[in-house]
């Protein structure tokens, strides 16, 4: 999204921590208004956490930092394009400049009240026997407005499903043998107005254009505010994934807002979703993961910039037998690894139709077929138990 789109008519007010009256901040014009939040980076090499508070300014999406501790400005007011009004909400992760900034604590009242209106969370979970339309209820969802801020693949049991809804009221005998009958997918989704919004996106079986007159009863989402908490510790679940005749598919930063498209194209073309999740790496753990392209192809750096650049989606992807190694029919329809040559030669592939540039190329995915279980594995094993 572009950064002068982003701000969606939100303006912020003065900070608490350092900056005057006098600063201009009261009297400017309302394209120079900010907002402010508390970040914290944790530092790889000395294991320590910093605190430094961020100003935003939406019309441009240019941001400043102020150290905390030592009270002295630490980033000078500069552009950062990549972060926009979508990505700043409480427990976010942002980069600047290759530091991974999680946000903690709003910075002042007026970014407070502001972002809990704006930036409100509904808990959706597609049912296990509908998560061929995973793809199509998570397209629905961005083109509606919202953003994906987490996503996994779980496995309820009947009791912890019987304490998720419980407070719905009325017998939910049924929705929870349902709903825990095999592997479902949670979404958190963040909108202004979020339960209502998703209310209205889900609809029912007599309203038109709505997920339920198009799929049927395939979801359940949040029924009010105060769900939200309660529900979103599905994500507290361990993580489903078979970690044997699999591929894997990453969903890169630069893709994100494709996500459903992406997953859509994977089941279209025959293959299953068997694990997800959405992740946000740091540099060490990228480079570990991409270790094997290092010093062999000449974007290796950039390659790690892109993945630690925001959330991505991890997906464990398994063929059926008549296709042979998951791993090369899956690589079929990614496309080759340069999207301007995937849109001559393989034009239907998903790095043709999604893909901007050799990095920006929208998925990552197995390249060799005995690199399937090492790779899934790193997902969906190792930074599991990190």
């Amino acid at each position: 999204q572009r950064c002068d789109q982003s701000a969606g008519g939100l303006e912020g007010k003065r900070t608490l921590l350092h900056f005057s009256e006098s600063d201009g901040t009261m009297n400017s014009p309302e394209d120079e208004r900010r907002f402010s939040f508390v970040v914290e980076w944790l530092d790889p090499n000395a294991g320590l956490a910093f605190r430094y508070q961020l100003m935003y300014w939406a019309a441009d999406c240019s941001i400043e930092m102020y150290d905390i501790k030592n009270r002295r400005v630490f980033l000078k007011k500069v552009k950062v394009p990549s972060v926009t009004m979508q990505d700043l909400h409480m427990g976010a992760t942002v980069t600047v400049y290759s530091r991974q900034l999680k946000v903690v604590e709003y910075g002042d009242s007026f970014t407070e009240a502001t972002f809990q209106q704006t930036r409100q969370y509904v808990f959706v979970l597609v049912k296990p026997a509908a998560l061929h339309h995973l793809g199509k209820v998570v397209n629905a969802a961005i083109k509606s407005g919202f953003t994906v801020a987490k996503s996994k693949m779980a496995q309820l049991s009947p009791a912890e499903a019987s304490s998720l809804y419980s407070g719905r009221g009325g017998d939910v005998t049924a929705l929870v043998a349902e709903v825990s009958s095999g592997p479902s997918v949670g979404l958190a989704l963040v909108a202004e107005g979020a339960v209502d919004k998703f209310a209205d996106l889900l609809g029912d079986a007599h309203t038109p254009d709505t997920i339920a007159a198009h799929f049927g009863d395939i979801c359940v989402a949040s029924a009010a505010d105060a769900d939200v908490a309660d529900e979103l510790g599905y994500f507290n679940l361990p993580s489903v994934s078979k970690l044997a005749d699999t591929t894997l598919c990453l969903v890169k930063p630069s893709a994100m807002e494709h996500l459903g498209l992406v997953l859509d194209g994977i089941t279209n073309a025959g293959f299953a979703i068997t694990g997800l999740q959405s992740f946000h790496l740091d540099r060490p753990n990228a480079s570990e993961f991409y270790e094997v392209y290092k010093g062999v192809v000449p974007e290796f750096n950039s390659m790690v910039d892109e993945i630690t650049s925001g959330p991505f989606v991890a997906v464990e992807v398994a063929g059926n037998p008549d296709m042979g190694s998951a791993v090369e029919a899956f690589r079929e329809v990614v496309g080759p690894l340069d999207p301007e040559i995937a849109r001559v030669l393989r034009p239907e592939s998903l790095r043709a139709k999604f893909g901007f540039d050799k990095v920006r190329n929208a998925v990552h995915c197995t390249d060799l077929p005995e690199d399937g279980a090492l790779e899934t594995h790193y997902f969906f094993k190792i930074l599991q138990e990190a």
